[in-house]
């Protein structure tokens, strides 16, 4: 098959797996500064994203600002965390992030992948998922985005770096920001892994 019929084909199986998919809010949707999203988004990291979202929300409505959040404790940043995974790695990530944020950029989230994984707890996954929901074209992959492309045979790779590059080099550009939230809705939908590749298979049958 030729690049662009794999693009075609690529591209119809992306609209296939939305429109099999539940409307949910996800943990980087919704929020109303930069900063939360970005944080909102570290935070869901292993985690669900209705726990990821109810944490959040407590914790924004605790510390409202960058400010206060940065001179928040541990402690009371663990407490409000204590329910999600890897709180205590979280904790100290989310006050070290937000003093970053404060102290080298002013405040602002920079719009610039390389500076954002300088910021504690913002990994490749999280900086990109952030990119993509700020509305540039970027690929965020974690577990369900991983699975699904291999199911999907848009790739053969395991390392999440590779298996962003294959999807780059596979869709449009202006489609990648749509990749990430159309395959987790997707991944999150079917919580039976049965059910989930057989519906996969049905998506991949598409012509």
């Amino acid at each position: 098959m030729r690049a662009k019929e794999k693009q075609v084909k690529a591209i119809k199986q992306l609209r296939g797996l939305k429109l099999k998919s539940s409307k949910m809010r996800l943990a980087a949707e919704k929020w109303d500064k930069p900063w939360k999203t970005l944080i909102a988004i570290a935070m869901s990291a292993q985690s669900r994203d209705e726990t990821t979202i109810a944490i959040a929300t407590n914790l924004f409505g605790k510390y409202p600002t960058l400010e206060s959040l940065a001179n928040a404790s541990y402690e009371e940043v663990l407490l409000v965390l204590k329910s999600l995974n890897y709180n205590k790695t979280k904790a100290s990530n989310i006050i070290a992030c937000a003093k970053m944020l404060l102290g080298k950029y002013h405040g602002k989230v920079p719009l610039n992948f390389d500076e954002l994984i300088t910021l504690p707890g913002v990994g490749r996954k999280t900086a990109n998922v952030f990119l993509s929901e700020t509305g540039l074209d970027a690929i965020g992959i974690d577990t369900h985005a991983a699975y699904i492309s291999k199911k999907l045979r848009w790739t053969k790779n395991k390392s999440p770096k590779k298996i962003e590059d294959d999807l780059k080099q596979l869709f449009p550009q202006s489609y990648w920001k749509q990749i990430n939230p159309v395959l987790v809705r997707f991944g999150k939908t079917y919580t039976s892994r049965k059910k989930k590749d057989k519906v996969l298979e049905e998506i991949s049958n598409i012509r």
